[in-house]
Formats: structure tokens, C-alpha cells, sequence
């Protein structure tokens, strides 16, 4: 629930990621209620292997506090914690409460993908104009339509004839690319992936959409002998490779 009365600190640093682990400790020990990291400048990290999570270059690290610390307090606490780290930047700011789902949906607008297709965020007026509908709630999983290679995926869907095709969406995330399909006519759709929470997203997705019969979501498991009309994969290169 909302407490528009309430708000914390947010004490965001700017550092070399040699001293992530170092400021990380020192927050958590000052009483950070949290700690998140994001890219300081435009350095993305594109495909790590298994196992490995790389940090920027430069990284934004992010301790959220109770609004109950002095500033100067708190960034002379966090030096005593982390005697002679080097930090580029250092800055306190308010963050008052509100509803973060609201927050974020105000964001994600209805978006056109061709002449006939569009994405509508649930619970938000369909365009008069709109033909072909998908109203999507993504959830954790990937796929909302504003990713460009997800917007790529949605254009050539609308392009094709795809009456009573056959269509496999591999790594399909949020459903969206399978639940386009079946709206823009295919007969039937599977939507495969290994994460359980793409598999949430893309059934409840599906029965939303009115597609749940011609949509078959499913998690990893024997393909031999199954054929598709059309194959999607909006997933990562190394994962297409290897899969060659």
C-alpha cells in the first residue's frame, strides 16, 4: 500500500568496480534496507557465460536508507566503513513512496507494429483504430515490445500470412511473439522456455488474450520429429550458435 507520507535516503555512488565489493559491505554494515548497482555510462554487457555476472567499467551502486539519517552522518559513516576505497561521485537524494507498478505502466504505452498490430498494456484503453490487440502484462519475463529486436519480430509477424501455419516461439518470454501469432491467424503456437517465470507470464498472458487453446506453453523437453511452419528465436546469438 502507498504511503505518500513516507520516503527514504537513496545514497548513490558513482565507482570503479575494482570497489563493488568494498562499498557493497560498507553499505549493508550502515544499514542500507538495500543495494543495486546499474551501468554509470553506456559500457553494456553482452552475453557473459554461465555462472559469470561482469560489472560495468564504472558502476552506480545505490544503498537505500530509512529517512531517519543526517546526510553528513551518513556519508561519514560509510567513509569510516570503507577507509581509503575511492569513490568518483557521491550524492544523497529523496525517494518518496508511490505505486511503483502504476510507476512503471505510465511508461509502457500502447505501441504499433505495422499497419494492423498492436500492444496494449493491460488495463489501458485500446487505440479506436487498433485491428489486432495483444494486451500484455509481462510481468518478470521479457517481452513488453519496447525491446528493438522484439519490435523487429512484431513487424515481420504482421507482414507474413500466417492462416493456418504452425509456429514455434523458442525462448518465449512474455509470450508476446506466440500470442501475436495465433491473433494474427496461426493455427497453432508453442511457446517454449526454461524459465518458470516466462512460463507464468505466457500462460496467463494466453488465456488473457483468448488464445489459450491455440497457444501451448511449455518448458524443455524432446522436440525430435516436431516440424513448425514458422520458427521464432529472439534470444541471445551465443544461444542461436550453439544451437546451430
Amino acid at each position: 500500500m502507498t504511503d505518500p507520507g513516507k520516503s527514504w535516503l537513496q545514497l548513490q555512488l558513482q565507482i570503479p568496480r575494482e570497489q563493488v565489493p568494498v562499498f557493497e559491505g560498507a553499505l549493508h554494515s550502515i544499514g542500507a534496507l538495500s543495494v543495486s548497482l546499474a551501468d554509470s555510462a553506456d559500457h553494456p554487457v553482452l552475453e557473459p557465460g554461465v555462472g559469470e555476472t561482469p560489472l560495468w567499467p564504472e558502476v552506480t551502486i545505490t544503498g537505500l536508507f530509512e529517512n531517519t539519517h543526517r546526510t553528513d552522518d551518513l556519508l561519514a559513516s560509510l567513509c569510516a566503513e570503507a577507509p581509503g576505497a575511492r569513490m568518483l561521485e557521491a550524492r544523497v537524494t529523496e525517494l518518496r513512496d508511490q505505486d511503483w507498478t502504476r510507476a512503471w505502466m505510465d511508461d509502457f504505452k500502447p505501441m504499433q507494429f505495422g499497419k494492423r498490430l498492436w500492444v496494449v498494456p493491460r488495463d489501458h484503453a485500446v487505440p479506436e483504430n487498433a485491428e489486432k490487440v495483444i494486451q500484455l502484462d509481462p510481468g518478470l519475463a521479457f517481452g513488453s515490445g519496447t525491446h528493438p529486436t522484439t519490435r523487429l519480430c512484431l513487424e515481420w509477424l504482421e507482414s507474413q500470412s500466417l492462416k493456418g501455419c504452425s509456429v514455434l516461439d523458442y525462448g518465449c518470454g512474455s509470450g508476446i511473439l506466440a500470442i501475436a501469432a495465433a491473433v494474427l491467424g496461426a493455427k497453432q503456437v508453442t511457446g517454449l522456455d526454461n524459465d518458470p517465470q516466462a512460463l507464468i507470464s505466457s500462460r496467463s498472458n494466453a488465456a488473457n488474450n483468448a488464445v489459450a487453446e491455440q497457444v501451448e506453453v511449455r518448458g524443455p523437453g524432446p522436440m525430435s520429429g516436431l516440424q513448425y511452419d514458422v520458427i521464432l528465436a529472439n534470444i541471445l546469438a551465443g544461444a542461436l550458435i550453439e544451437l546451430a
